[in-house]
């Protein structure tokens, strides 16, 4: 199996003494409450304070400032005590911002992965238990009655609506200035197929980075109505297109009769089991003839240049399993390489550490592949 150096570090040696190791146990065994105390921490104000005051400050001090009770300052306070955000100075019984807690209040991935985890996930993560048996999104029914997530996207709740957009934009933005230069640099893209384009807002980027380029965005109707939405009156919007098509029908198809240089899929793949991306690969194979190149955009676990992103990831693959539809996850590069091959392609390239932990599968067709 595939890890990179980071990985290989970690994951296949033991590291931890047997009292740190116990103390790890503990950290899991009490971890909802880890995470809902830190998450007060930064609701309420108070990592932000312990930044802004170096010589720290006492819990009456913390108290006065954010019109809290003292004793929901002490709870908080000492509870951060153990989980590691904040420090305290025997000597004046004043707190401060550890390195852990200055990562928490001030780093932009861990700030979207924490609203993510509370709106989006952890009510329901609840049925995990439930979702795991039963093959199905058995955390989801607490927002709706739908099969998976992203038919009911335009109908969460507001603040639920927005973190999960805040989670899944976070990631592809990141890495879409180094994504446009491998598709568009080489100057042989000008019809662009994009694969659950969902907002719209890499299609958008495209037709600014290329004044040539035409965009198709296959997704949902509903998905497709949110696009327009939120393309209309843009910079380039008349040179993008919809196409409505539920992919988990195996019978749709990709637009026929046009040759496409480009079939873009970003953050697509994982929404789907491994039997439903060798339907949609095999499809978009019959699309492609010679010239065309398959992009595929994923945050693969086994390719992370640090640690904290696999963790990051695996953890993901269990919001796919409670949350958004019962069946996919974050895949393991080997895998999607092995899909890609029993579609009739193969892999060009791959491009790795783009953005917030990317790589891009460049594909074409197997020479001997016949589209159909």
């Amino acid at each position: 199996m595939n890890l990179s150096p980071a990985l290989k570090e970690a994951y296949t040696k033991e590291h931890l003494s047997a009292r740190d190791a116990q103390r790890l146990a503990e950290f899991i065994a009490w971890g909802p409450i880890v995470f809902q105390t830190s998450r007060l921490m930064v609701k309420f104000g108070i990592l932000d304070l312990l930044r802004d005051n170096v010589d720290g400050l006492t819990q009456q001090e913390i108290a006065d400032k954010t019109d809290l009770s003292l004793y929901a300052v002490k709870v908080l306070t000492e509870g951060s005590l153990s989980i590691g955000t904040v420090l305290l100075d025997p000597e004046t019984d004043r707190f401060s911002l550890s390195k852990t807690g200055w990562f928490l209040l001030t780093d932009p991935a861990t700030r979207a992965n924490m609203d993510f985890n509370h709106d989006v996930n952890y009510e329901g993560w609840f049925k995990l238990e439930e979702s795991l048996l039963e093959g199905r999104p058995a955390g989801l029914e607490h927002f709706g009655n739908w099969p998976t997530v992203y038919e009911g996207l335009s109908q969460l709740p507001p603040p639920v609506e927005k973190s999960w957009f805040g989670f899944d934009l976070f990631y592809s933005d990141l890495s879409f200035d180094e994504a446009l230069r491998i598709v568009f640099d080489s100057g042989q893209t000008e019809s662009l197929v994009d694969v659950g384009g969902n907002t719209g807002r890499w299609a958008l980027r495209c037709v600014d980075y290329n004044d040539k380029v035409r965009v198709t965005i296959m997704d949902l109707p509903q998905q497709l109505e949110m696009m327009r939405a939120q393309t209309a009156g843009k910079k380039g919007a008349d040179r993008i297109e919809g196409y409505g098509i539920n992919l988990l029908d195996r019978s749709s198809k990709f637009p026929e009769g046009r040759h496409f240089d480009a079939i873009w899929m970003s953050q697509f793949l994982d929404c789907f089991a491994e039997d439903e991306i060798l339907s949609i690969l095999t499809r978009a194979a019959a699309a492609m003839d010679e010239k065309t190149r398959l992009y595929i955009m994923e945050t693969f676990w086994d390719r992370q240049r640090f640690e904290p992103g696999a963790l990051c990831l695996t953890m993901t693959s269990l919001y796919f399993t409670a949350i958004a539809n019962g069946n996919s996850k974050m895949y393991h590069s080997e895998c999607m390489e092995r899909l890609v091959e029993q579609a009739g392609m193969k892999v060009e390239r791959i491009y790795d550490n783009l953005g917030q932990g990317h790589s891009i599968m460049v594909c074409k067709l197997e020479t001997d592949y016949q589209t159909s």
